[in-house]
Order: C-alpha cells, then structure tokens, then sequence
C-alpha cells in the first residue's frame, strides 16, 4: 500500500477517534450513553441515519454484485430503498412517542411485562450479531486486499477499534462518526460515479447499451436472472429487504437520539433522500467494475465481489483515489459496527441486566458499567463468528439480518401501535415464532448448505429451497403474534387507548 494510501486510513482513524474523546467528557449519564441525550437535530440525526444504514453491504456488496450479476445485484438496492417509506410512513413518529432507549421499552409501553421485554431483546441481539458478522466480512476482506495482512488479524483490528467507539464516546460519538462517514462516502461515490460516466462520454443510453456486450453474460445482465433464478427466492429476499428496516433495532434506536417525533420525521425524510441518491449510483459502481476491472479479476480480489468499488477507484483514478474509496469504506464500516455495538449493549445491559435482573433498581453507574461490559461481549462474539464467514457476501448477510428484523420484530411493533385486542400472548408467540422460524430455516437453506465444497458454510443438500425464508418466516410471525392474541383471554383495551394517544401526540 502506499504511503499516501496508509496516511488516509490513519487520518480518517484520527479524525473518529478525535471525535470519541470530544464525546467522552459529554458521555456521564444513561440517557447520553444510549440515546446522546435526545439532542440531535432533525438534519444531523438524518445523515446519522444515512452513515448507519449506508453500511459495508451497501457501498462494498451492492457494488460487487451488479458488478457481476447485473439487474440481480440492483435488487438489493432497491429493496434497501423503499424500506425507508415504511419506516417513514408506519413506524418513526409512534416508535419516538412510545420508546425510551430500546425496541423493548416502546413494546413494554402497553405489555409489562419481563419475559416480553427479554424475547425483546434476544431478537434485538440476534440481529446485531447478523448485521455485524457481515461489517466484520467486509471490514476483513478490504484491509487484507490493502494493507496485505491476514483476514483474521483485519477482523480482529476493526473490532477494537468499534468497541473503543462505543466504550469511551457511547452514542454521541457513535451518531457523529455516522455523520463524517456519511458524507466521505457520497463523496467518494459521487467521485467515482462521475468518473464512470465520463468514460460513456456522460452518455447513460450509451453505457447501458455498451453494458450488454461487456461482460460474460451478455445482454441477460441488464435482466433479472443470472442469479435469482427462482422467482419465489427473488421475492422472499425483497420481502426481507422492504419490511427488515422496520425492525432493526440499530436503526430504531436513532429515533431516540432527536428531542420529539417531528424530528423523528424530519430524520428520515433528509435519511431518505441521501439514501435513495446513494443506491441509484451504485448502478455506475457496479457497472462500472464490470466494465473497467471485470468479473475475473472482482472475483480473484474477493470470492463474494466484495473488493469490486475499491477495485474500480484504482482502475479510474489510480492508487490515490483507491486509498481514498478504501478509507471511506473503512470509515463505514466501523461508523456502522460501533451502532450495532451500542443497540446490542443497550438490548442486554438496559433491558436484560437493568429491568429483568435488577428489576429497574439500577444506578447510572451500574448501568453505564453494564453497557460497557455488554459491548465487548457483543463485538467478542461477532469477531469469532466472522472469522468462518469469509466466503460470504456481505450484502447477502445483511439480508438475512433484514430477515429476522421482518419476521420477529416487525409484526409485534405493528400490533403494538395499531390493533387493540393485542396482547402479552401475541407479543411473546409473535416475536419467538418469527425469530425461530427465521433461524432454522436460514440453516437448513442453501444459503448454509450446499453439496459444492466453498459454496457455503456448510457442505449437505439444503432441506428448505430457499436462501432468503422471509416469505415464510414473515407471515409466520404475523399469524403467530395474532393466534396468541386471540388464543389468549387477557384483554387490555384501557391500555391500548393510553399508548394510542401517546403514539399519535407524544403526549406522556
């Protein structure tokens, strides 16, 4: 690597930790721990937003998989986008009204209840350890392509580095690391979109006619196919991708970072805006690398295509601009791990240690301690479990993280501010049924067996068809969550009519 490439990873590392010992001395209770006090404004919670969900899977595998798969790879994006109009329209103002720190705590709003705020907060655990194994993926293959070390020892640097994040600046040095990644890496993307085209002589028609005879797979790359070949896995996928948002508790918990459900809203609106300019330019990334480094040598840098943007900054602007891309996709990924760090810490210390042990007796310190103590336990066991997910495409693990969020948290969330008759039973049988029903089929699924050596985790012929369960896995946990509401007998509709004023009004 060179030398101005090596002082462009070291600045970007200075420039975040600068900004964690400036949020340690403003980091001494609780709520700035968690939520950096609710202070954030409406635009600077936005670009939060944006730097958490603009992750290793939307700059390094989206790229990667256009780059060889074509409209296939584009999927992702477009299910990553319209994700932001549920949130928007559905989940942002209520969840503010009702939350605290935690998806638990607006769950726990109407249910008091221990073991629904504990099935709560295994779910949240559960999915930052899927989000954060495909950080970790991402964060391994691009610091051994540059700096030339082994893939274990990049995991194992990264994740020291989050956890420092999260230890020392909690979520205001969390929120601001989002912000400065955010806005390096739509400058690095608009960068080299820009370069793409001007090889097309800034002519799109061009360069998508030009497309069909670029790559290996002819004009079937600009059509959906060359991966997705069964149409049910392509929407079962897109299931997870649309309706996960909703139900990721690292991107929820931003909602808690803002003074009131208005700028709640305002967040998601500037968040979708950067977004959606985002995934439309990864059309030039990928394309992009297929045309100017092509598959074969996408495919050598990385198995999955991870390398595919860093590869293309080389090919278009020399070693520099690639130094640069790969600081920016470096500053993603901890910008992005750090948040998932902090919403699986919150999940175990607050709802876990702080209201199911300790019964809600707990002093700031204590609390404070807790967290710190619960996020080096969560970034511990996603770097082991990183560590055999090499092969693994990180967009693709980012889906079946999605997955998850869609089939265990979603359908209790929804219940929860709209349906009247829920209760205790559907919230607990709703959120366990989705969650396992997600787990065991991602197992038994080609996504982890497969009779090709190297093409999964695991070597076996897969039981369940599909790679991506959420066409089944998110109905599932829908029609649970109802089965257990009416199953049961308990009624509350006193409280419903409570948590319907405050989810509507922010009224306490």
């Amino acid at each position: 690597m060179s030398i101005i490439g090596l002082s462009l990873f070291v600045l970007i590392v200075a420039m975040t930790l600068v900004v964690t010992y400036w949020a340690a001395k403003r980091t001494n209770t609780t709520s700035e721990f968690y939520t950096a006090g609710g202070g954030l404004t409406g635009w600077q919670n936005g670009l939060a937003i944006a730097g958490d969900y603009l992750s290793a899977a939307s700059f390094l595998g989206i790229a990667g998989a256009i780059a060889l798969f074509g409209f296939d790879g584009f999927f992702y994006s477009i299910g990553y986008l319209v994700a932001y109009l549920v949130v928007l329209y559905i989940v942002a103002e209520p969840l503010r009204n009702l939350g605290k720190y935690t998806i638990a705590d607006m769950i726990n709003a109407r249910f008091e209840q221990k073991k629904v705020r504990g099935v709560a907060a295994i779910s949240t655990i559960t999915i930052v350890i899927f989000y954060m194994i495909a950080q970790l993926v991402g964060a391994g293959a691009l610091i051994q392509l540059l700096l030339g070390i082994d893939y274990w020892i990049a995991v194992l640097l990264v994740g020291i580095m989050m956890t420092t994040y999260v230890l020392f600046g909690g979520m205001t040095a969390t929120s601001w690391v989002q912000i400065i990644k955010a806005v390096l890496l739509m400058l690095g993307t608009v960068i080299i979109s820009f370069l793409v085209l001007k090889e097309f002589n800034f002519n799109i028609f061009k360069m998508f006619e030009e497309m069909k005879t670029l790559t290996p797979h002819g004009e079937a790359f600009l059509n959906p196919g060359v991966k997705y070949t069964n149409g049910i896995d392509t929407l079962s996928m897109m299931a997870a991708l649309v309706l996960g948002t909703a139900g990721l508790p690292h991107i929820l918990m931003r909602f808690f970072t803002v003074k009131d459900a208005k700028t709640a809203r305002s967040s998601v609106v500037t968040a979708t805006w950067i977004v959606g300019i985002f995934y439309i330019l990864t059309i030039f990334l990928g394309f992009g690398a297929a045309a100017f480094v092509g598959s074969q040598s996408i495919v050598e840098a990385n198995a999955a295509g991870n390398m595919a943007a860093p590869l293309l900054a080389q090919a278009l602007g020399g070693d520099f601009l690639m130094s640069f891309v790969s600081a920016v996709a470096f500053a993603t990924i901890l910008a992005v791990v750090a948040g998932l760090v902090l919403s699986g810490a919150s999940a175990f210390a607050h709802d876990i240690y702080g209201q199911i042990i300790k019964k809600g007796k707990i002093s700031e310190r204590e609390q404070m301690l807790a967290a710190r103590y619960a996020s080096i336990g969560v970034s511990a066991l996603s770097i082991i479990l990183a560590l055999f997910a090499q092969t693994l495409n990180v967009a693709f693990l980012v889906s079946l993280a999605f997955c998850v969020a869609a089939s265990a948290n979603l359908p209790v969330i929804i219940y929860t501010i709209y349906w009247k008759k829920f209760n205790t039973a559907g919230a607990i049988s709703g959120m366990v049924t989705g969650l396992v029903t997600a787990l065991v089929l991602v197992a038994i699924s080609p996504s982890v067996l497969n009779p090709v050596e190297g093409a999964a985790i695991l070597v076996g012929d897969p039981i369940f068809p599909l790679t991506n369960p959420a066409i089944v896995s998110i109905p599932a946990g829908f029609l649970a969550a109802y089965i257990g509401a009416v199953v049961s007998n308990k009624r509350d509709e006193k409280k419903f009519a409570e948590v319907a004023v405050k989810a509507n009004t922010g009224i306490k």
